[in-house]
């Protein structure tokens, strides 16, 4: 090495390999500094790399079939007479970003924009409410278990409280915008009374979990 020393021995003492060191050195003697920076593994070229022209039609396929690799690859053979292998697919759908049905919008298979949550600064800053109304399941499943109109169905009806209708329930729900902690009870309406008392209870729980004061409120938007 520079200082006159075997190069065995300084990469000994460094815990590497004498062949690891004696690569680092080469670049450092070749490009200084720069030369112990990272370096992509990426390849100048690739030539076998599927051509612009083919992914183009994978990434119109795509969004317009919503197909997955085999069978996109399958409409290129019958649509273009083009033959590529659905592994190939599948890395174009990936490097163009459309691997994932769910970043694509549905009706026009354009790409969907990145969600970003607005989020207030501190706990107590925004509290959010809402009311969700909620079909009750009868005693022993309803129409979907037994089928519309069967004697079944019938039977579940009339095994419900009251008068046999089953009702709803109502799941008032209380989450701070900051911490996203969640209040939520169900309910038998969505009274304002019974709306009020719940706050009261909401407000409670927030400051059993220390988030006190609360400063503002977003009610159900209805």
């Amino acid at each position: 090495m520079d200082g006159g020393r075997p190069i065995a021995h300084v990469a000994a003492e460094a815990g590497i390999s004498r062949r690891c060191l004696a690569k680092w050195y080469a670049r450092w003697r070749a490009h200084g500094e720069n030369g112990l920076l990272d370096h992509s593994s990426r390849p100048a070229t690739s030539p076998a790399r599927t051509a612009e022209d083919i992914a183009d039609l994978v990434e119109a396929l795509r969004r317009q079939t919503k197909y997955g690799p085999a069978r996109l690859a399958a409409e290129l053979q019958r649509l273009h007479g083009v033959t590529v292998a659905p592994a190939t697919v599948h890395r174009v759908l990936v490097r163009r970003g459309l691997n994932r049905l769910r970043d694509l919008d549905p009706p026009t298979g354009e790409q969907l924009r990145e969600v970003i949550r607005y989020e207030h600064d501190r706990v107590g800053d925004m509290i959010h409410i809402d009311i969700k109304k909620l079909g009750r399941i009868p005693i022993g499943g309803g129409w979907r278990m037994h089928g519309i109109g069967t004697d079944a169905a019938r039977a579940s009806k009339r095994l419900g409280p009251g008068t046999g209708k089953v009702g709803y329930t109502y799941l008032h729900t209380a989450i701070d915008d900051h911490s996203r902690l969640a209040y939520t009870e169900a309910l038998e309406d969505e009274k304002a009374v019974t709306a009020a008392a719940f706050w009261h209870r909401a407000v409670a729980f927030f400051a059993a979990h220390d988030i006190v004061p609360i400063q503002r409120v977003a009610p159900p938007a209805w």
